[in-house]
């Protein structure tokens, strides 16, 4: 190894979106003001690092991506460590510390990270450090920051112990108990994000000086006359401290500007996980009327001349574009509003301090800058603190430097939640906000993390509708506020919904001689096969699905494949069929009317509709939500899951819905059952473990 053998750690990263990868950069930056060395991999590289004869601490970041699942980096490492046949003692000489990221909103938070964590425990690694636990839900710097500044520490204690062991026998206990003392002292690091949110603010100068450098060359701004903070300023304690602010992330991205005119890439070229296709939009239709609070969108789009496979319950990805106008508006307001049609060359930076730097894969050698900025990188996406300490040093304006390093500083950490994660506020909103600042394309390229392709629901049934894939989805309104003075739709139900306009209101213009739309706009996308989220295997047993809103979209497909199934095998049995749907007005949002056709037809066998905004004159209310008309059922709903071992289906949104139903099964559980709400619970738990209660959720 190229590192001292004792002053050495592996840092090992698994990274879905780039976040834990840039947290393990964060680690390796720091670890040479402590005179540590860190040999930093991406956990996929195995061909680089060896645990089975590791002796130095491994320190681990990993996060979690679906509804629980290790990032894809981290596949074949999990798939090796699951391994039945090693035995327990297989890493008994391994100490390591593990960083989990997750979001809560989410059932199985943190699982990539508490999978790999178990697993190394059970073949007899050891802790030499706390685990931590990052939410992404209420900003994972609320832990990350106190465990990378315990880290140092822990990791120097492991160390020495390390060498204390291998030549000085006598000192074991002694250093032992220096270790146990260490780790004491890091023991509540994964405190919950109130607790850790008042250390940071409290945390002062206390904090690790070699993780942050403090301003020495910024005169403190005068407090501005506004008592409430802002964005664009501050209040006392912040407007008067001292801050600590990250370190500068080292420049790595060169790009160079070519008058020889060539083609952009395919867009294939930029999906690496397989096969893309593009394919034509052939029918748009509002499921909602005008006046509904939010507008629903049904595509169908044409899978007959293409290799793409899909069940009921699967999603696929759609490969979108961000907002023409605003990568406008981004030119313009970098200065590059002429370059945009021009070629650039991205390559590494000459003798760059990043370790292991290469070329981001989501960004191709050659292509336009137009092209970059369309289809490679998220502009949306929240600023990260080090994109933020780093927009500093392209700042004029001494006011405006300021308080750019407040946001990205310990002391700013709730302003920087309030005003900057919360408010969702990206690059163009700061841009516009702090407008001496000039950010190079190099510095875009290497903070603005790859544009995702967003994932949808299948709404179709590929033996009901041949070569014919449906999808349903909301068009993403965000509002204009205080720190984001226009409102935006959603990158992709934006695109799409300009996409088919000509669809949803054809002109005389576009019908050909049958009436018929003769516009034909393409869509590229790739499967995302769901591998549990499917219907039963065996048609006889009963299963209920609970889908308000646009979370209804996936048992559309359910039913369709289910009458198909009727209609081919006459002589089967088939199970129950329940569906809980709910929306805000009957008359404005009751997205697919013509489920009484399954009803009559004997597709579905019972259907339960709430309606959350209607008034009703009735003596008795009737249930507002889906969650109130499970309750209703009670004893029904129970029956399917004790009695018949049937399956439980919650499609749609997380945070306002899919826990709610959870807390409704577990009180039908726990009175049907007549026992205690934890037995309750664990019953819950099992179902879930069977794969019998299966949930495609979003927040």
């Amino acid at each position: 190894m190229c590192c001292e053998s004792k002053r050495r750690f592996l840092l090992l990263y698994a990274t879905q979106k780039g976040q834990a990868k840039a947290i393990a950069e964060e680690i390796w930056q720091q670890a040479g003001a402590h005179g540590l060395e860190a040999d930093m991999h991406c956990i996929s590289e195995m061909d680089k690092y060896n645990l089975e004869a590791e002796k130095d601490p491994v320190v681990i970041v990993i996060s979690t991506t679906g509804t629980g699942d290790p990032p894809d980096t981290a596949r074949k490492f999990v798939k090796k460590i699951q391994d039945k046949t090693l035995p327990p003692d297989h890493f008994a000489h391994l100490q390591y510390g593990l960083l989990g990221l997750g979001d809560s909103e989410y059932m199985f938070f943190c699982n990539g990270g508490r999978t790999v964590d178990r697993r190394l425990q059970e073949l007899g690694a050891q802790h030499f450090y706390d685990t931590g636990l990052a939410d992404d839900c209420v900003g994972l710097e609320l832990v990350v920051d106190p465990w990378i500044d315990g880290l140092w520490l822990a990791l120097k204690e492991a160390l020495q112990l390390q060498k204390e062991k291998e030549g000085m026998d006598s000192a074991v206990d002694a250093v032992s108990s220096s270790l146990s003392t260490a780790l004491h002292a890091v023991h509540e690091l994964n405190l919950s994000s109130e607790v850790q949110n008042l250390k940071l603010e409290d945390g002062g100068a206390r904090g690790s000086d070699v993780l942050s450098q403090k301003l020495d060359d910024v005169n403190l701004v005068a407090p501005a006359r506004d008592t409430e903070p802002s964005l664009i300023h501050s209040v006392p304690p912040v407007s008067q401290s001292a801050l600590n602010i990250p370190a500068l992330p080292p420049e790595y991205i060169e790009v160079q500007f070519q008058e020889a005119q060539g083609e952009n890439p395919h867009l294939s070229s930029l999906i690496p996980e397989g096969a893309t296709f593009e394919v034509p939009v052939t029918k748009a239709v509002q499921l909602t009327r005008e006046d509904a609070i939010k507008t629903s969108l049904l595509l169908e789009i044409d899978i007959a001349d293409t290799a793409f496979e899909y069940q009921p319950g699967d999603a696929f990805c759609v490969i979108c574009p961000n907002n023409i106008s605003e990568v406008e508006e981004l030119l313009h307001v970098l200065g590059l509003s002429e370059k945009g049609d021009d070629l650039v060359c991205v390559k590494v930076k000459q003798g760059t301090k990043k370790k292991g730097a290469s070329r981001p894969q989501h960004i191709p050698e050659r292509s336009t800058l137009k092209f970059i900025l369309m289809w490679c990188l998220e502009i949306r996406a929240i600023p990260k603190k080090a994109f933020l300490r780093a927009l500093v040093e392209c700042t004029s304006d001494a006011g405006e430097k300021r308080r750019l390093q407040e946001l990205c500083s310990r002391q700013g950490a709730s302003d920087y939640t309030r005003f900057i994660r919360d408010s969702n506020v990206c690059l163009l909103d700061l841009l516009h906000a702090f407008p001496s600042c000039k950010p190079s394309l190099s510095l875009l390229i290497e903070h603005l993390p790859k544009l995702q392709a967003r994932s949808y629901s299948v709404s179709s049934s590929n033996l009901y509708q041949p070569g014919r894939l449906c999808f349903v989805f909301n068009i993403v309104e965000f509002p204009a506020g205080p720190s984001r003075p226009v409102s935006r739709k959603g990158v992709c139900t934006g695109w799409l919904a300009e996409l088919v306009a000509p669809l949803l209101h054809p002109s005389e213009n576009t019908l050909d001689t049958k009436g018929e739309s003769s516009l034909t706009e393409k869509v590229s996308i790739f499967p995302r096969p769901n591998n549990t989220f499917h219907l039963p295997a065996d048609p006889s047993v009963p299963f209920i699905m609970v889908g308000p809103g646009t979370g209804i979209s996936p048992f559309i497909g359910f039913l369709q494949h289910r009458q198909k199934l009727r209609e081919q095998h006459p002589d089967w049995t088939f199970g129950e069929t329940w569906l809980f749907f709910g929306c805000r007005h009957q008359d404005r949002d009751y997205l697919f009317k013509q489920l009484r056709c399954f009803l009559e037809n004997g597709t579905l066998t019972h259907l339960k509709v709430c309606f959350s905004r209607d008034s009703s004159t009735a003596e008795v209310a009737p249930p507002k939500y889906v969650q109130d008309v499970l309750r209703l059922c009670a004893k029904e709903v129970a029956g399917v899951l004790l009695k018949d071992r049937g399956y439980f289906y919650v499609c749609g949104d997380k945070k306002h819905m899919a826990d709610d139903v959870s807390d409704a099964v577990v009180d039908i559980l726990s009175m049907e059952m007549e026992a205690d709400k934890l037995e309750a619970m664990k019953i819950l738990a099992m179902l879930r473990e069977a794969k019998r209660y299966l949930q495609d959720v979003w927040s």
